[in-house]
């Protein structure tokens, strides 16, 4: 049984690096990964990192005494003065990042919901933070009250340790659900050329006249699909580090952040990594063996990319951790254990479960394939 199943191991592996959309699949999705790390570290650095020169230019429909221009000059805001009409002309032309409207007391800022006015608007609302300490202390003061033992009655301290920076954890979290959507995409082809592309071009028949089981057969194609998507995770997970290495050294956001994972992380990783590639490709192959032409194939097993995405990305924007039944739960726990890799917190117990979940799992997906085979109406009907 050994050698069948290497023999059909051989030739799937054979044809698999012969073929170049195979070898493409393999080896050029993982090409993404850097792109997307690197892409997102420069946005993120970009919009951390905005100069104040691109949001601090300010209209105002009135004048300003000594005093708000001081405060302004200290806020580094650029004063525009113009009446509310000009004042919403240069705003639509772009001239000015945001227009204040008086109204004898009232303050009313104008702008659109986008970034730019965010952190004009931030600007401003500091100015008038000031600017309103400043007439509170003043009017305190011209009624013979120390301003100090009303303004400053409460004293507040910030002691917020920063237990994770928000950027490497994102960067790193998301890098690691693209890892698995390569791995998908890198499944779907040969595991769909393998089956469905073996029934249209009528080898898969000639196969079966050989003295070998549809088990040997399944287990042989099987390991060949695994292969090729260990291999691409394994690249993945290389150039995510190299990516990462790079980010750490281009941009301020991971100043005095670590992105590198340890030697045991990168071990763990790459469990997770081979975990999921056995389990994925045993679920292609499986969608894959119950259509009748690759075309058929490829649109079966297109929902797979995102179920396999998913699950990961909402448990990270949710913060949703690891626990038993989590560990359980395909898909849902390569995503959270990783996260608990990257953030040192690797449970033993929990990998154990995905483990043990993903090796049932594939052995009920390999058990149906092998009936499926067996099954001539499923095989050779048009």
């Amino acid at each position: 049984m050994k050698s069948k199943v290497f023999n059909i191991f051989k030739k799937e592996i054979r044809e698999m690096f012969r073929d170049k959309k195979s070898l493409m699949m393999m080896l050029v999705i993982p090409i993404m990964i850097p792109l997307l790390v690197l892409g997102m570290s420069a946005l993120f650095d970009s919009e951390v990192n905005k100069s104040q020169d691109e949001y601090n230019k300010i209209g105002f429909n009135y004048a300003f005494s000594d005093v708000e221009k001081k405060i302004a000059k200290e806020a580094g805001i650029k004063v525009v003065y113009k009446d509310s009409h000009a004042l919403k002309k240069m705003y639509d032309d772009e001239q000015i990042d945001l227009y204040v409207e008086r109204d004898g007391d009232k303050y009313i800022i104008n702008g659109e919901d986008n970034d730019t006015t965010a952190y004009a608007s931030a600007l401003v609302e500091n100015y008038f933070s000031i600017y309103k300490e400043y007439l509170q202390t003043q009017y305190l003061a011209n009624n013979n009250i120390n301003p100090n033992e009303v303004v400053n009655i409460i004293k507040i301290e910030e002691n917020i340790v920063e237990k994770d920076n928000f950027y490497a954890s994102y960067i790193t979290n998301y890098a690691f659900l693209f890892i698995i959507m390569a791995i998908t995409v890198s499944a779907t082809y040969p595991a769909t050329d393998t089956t469905a592309g073996e029934k249209e071009r009528g080898t898969l028949e000639t196969l079966l006249t050989f003295p070998i089981s549809s088990k040997d057969i399944i287990v042989g194609k099987f390991l060949s699909v695994s292969i090729s998507s260990i291999i691409t995770g394994v690249i993945s997970l290389l150039l995510t580090i190299v990516s990462l290495a790079m980010a750490g050294e281009m941009f301020e956001i991971y100043d005095g952040v670590n992105l590198m994972l340890s030697t045991n992380s990168l071990l763990f990783a790459s469990i997770v990594i081979i975990s999921y590639s056995f389990l994925i490709s045993g679920l292609c192959i499986a969608i894959a063996s119950t259509t009748k032409t690759f075309k058929e194939a490829s649109s079966a097993l297109m929902p797979l990319t995102f179920i396999s995405f998913f699950p990961g990305m909402i448990a990270f924007m949710m913060d949703i951790k690891t626990n038993t039944l989590y560990s359980l739960i395909p898909f849902l726990n390569c995503s959270l254990i990783f996260t608990d890799i990257t953030n040192g917190g690797v449970n033993f117990f929990h990998i154990f479960l995905m483990i043990l979940s993903t090796i049932v799992v594939i052995w009920i997906v390999l058990y149906i394939i092998i009936r499926q085979y067996k099954s001539e109406k499923v095989l050779f009907s048009k």
